[in-house]
């Protein structure tokens, strides 16, 4: 089965960050990048998407937003929402809507926790 990524962040250096780590943990799922909520809803609307990794600071529509947006018509899809932004308001808000918080700088240790748990949810059919 083949699984595709949504990777979205308004920068280009942080979405090859995010690419290379994801890549070392899942070399045979395919990327699809996105610079901002708008890009990320047209790619949802053009393709299937598995997973979406999603930065939380961003012009005009913030990571947790979006991430609520995809959770309404994606209710089992795994979302990553990664952020330098540690408060416990916005891991809470994280939660709220069903996703996990991933601490930035993204490092392949610091994702593996979430690409392992959608790889085995996407395995058990979102269960």
């Amino acid at each position: 089965m083949a699984i595709t990524v949504l990777i979205v962040d308004d920068s280009k250096l942080a979405r090859i960050v995010a690419s290379k780590a994801l890549a070392s943990l899942q070399p045979e799922w395919e990327k699809v990048e996105a610079g901002n909520a708008q890009e990320a809803l047209s790619v949802l609307g053009d393709r299937k998407i598995d997973v979406a990794m999603i930065d939380f600071n961003m012009p005009e529509k913030d990571g947790l937003d979006l991430a609520a947006e995809i959770r309404s018509s994606h209710p089992t899809m795994p979302i990553a929402v990664i952020t330098a932004n540690i408060q416990d308001e916005v891991i809470a808000r994280a939660r709220e809507v069903n996703a996990t918080f991933v601490s930035k700088p993204l490092t392949e240790e610091g994702l593996r926790g979430f690409i392992s748990g959608a790889a085995l949810r996407l395995r058990t059919g979102g269960a």
